[in-house]
């Protein structure tokens, strides 16, 4: 009888450590390798009024989550063109050190007709260490904070002349009409404001952007056409079959990432650029700087991407 049973507990022991090392090296891929693995995801989004001529090319980052020694990450924002637009939904920084690095790496990108931008929590405080298990549980315990260089970040975005969206709104004139645009403060810290999520003016296309994607039912609900957030990191780890474990966020985990129908709205989540320096680490949900190519709305041409 001893033998039949030295076999079986060879056998836990042996698969035991096969399924050792495989996580082990899930591990050293996600940190040494996804998570600078950088692409451009485009999507054709028909959002424009009927008559447009011209599609409008609109570069969406998010989370990029900036520390000083960031080359890869500067390297891949050099590489991309400049668009008509481009909009910023928050965590600009991953360090309070970092506003120069991100506001120089940014420069090139701004829009040719508008750079947009709201802030993340994490332009506003500095990052802490965290427990990871705490993101799987419906309420965290509050921590004591200290205040970042949001003061310093903003001055230098709008030295460089992009529009801080932060419960804010204006408007962009695009091919003889206009587009109406709003931005709220970071929602996940009880930053939004939510009085001014009503449309002005419902016979324009309208543009919301906010970083956390909790208010985009009652933005959609308020006749918003195209809602672009980010914040969740796409799930920054997430398995097959699955999807994302977690998203930070009250939505499904479905939809944390990409185009998604919110109806009427099309609702554009950006799964970011950057991870917490703390948490340096992605799995099967790779960085990405998206190119939406906004174009007249058609009945028979749904929102569609590509790599």
């Amino acid at each position: 009888m001893r033998f039949p049973m030295l076999a079986t507990l060879s056998a836990f022991l042996v698969a035991l450590a096969v399924l050792l090392c495989a996580g082990v090296l899930c591990v050293l891929y996600g940190i040494l390798i996804e998570r600078r693995w950088y692409r451009t995801r485009r999507y054709r989004v028909p959002v424009l009024a009927a008559g447009s001529s011209e599609p409008l090319t609109v570069l969406h980052l998010s989370d990029l989550h900036m520390v000083r020694r960031d080359d890869a990450k500067v390297r891949f924002l050099a590489s991309l063109a400049e668009p008509d637009v481009t909009v910023v939904t928050g965590d600009f920084l991953g360090e309070p050190d970092a506003v120069d690095r991100v506001v120089e790496a940014l420069r090139p990108l701004r829009g040719r007709l508008a750079s947009y931008f709201v802030l993340g929590s994490n332009d506003l405080w500095a990052p802490k260490p965290l427990n990871y298990a705490r993101y799987f549980m419906r309420t965290r315990p509050k921590r004591k904070a200290v205040r970042g260089r949001d003061t310093d970040l903003l001055a230098a975005l709008l030295a460089d002349g992009w529009v801080d969206l932060d419960n804010r709104r204006t408007e962009l004139p695009v091919d003889g009409t206009r587009l109406e645009v709003m931005g709220m403060h970071d929602p996940h810290v009880q930053l939004a404001d939510l009085r001014l999520a009503p449309r002005t003016d419902p016979g324009v296309v309208g543009l919301a952007v906010v970083h956390s994607p909790d208010p985009a039912p009652e933005l959609a609900a308020f006749g918003w056409d195209l809602i672009l957030t980010g914040h969740t990191h796409g799930g920054q780890v997430r398995m097959p079959l699955v999807g994302a474990l977690v998203t930070n966020s009250h939505i499904p985990t479905r939809l944390c990432r990409g185009l998604s129908l919110i109806p009427p709205a099309v609702m554009h989540v950006s799964p970011g650029l950057g991870t917490s320096k703390y948490a340096p680490f992605r799995f099967l949900c790779r960085p990405e700087a998206t190119i939406l190519e906004l174009r007249p709305r058609s009945a028979q041409e749904p929102p569609e991407g590509s790599d």
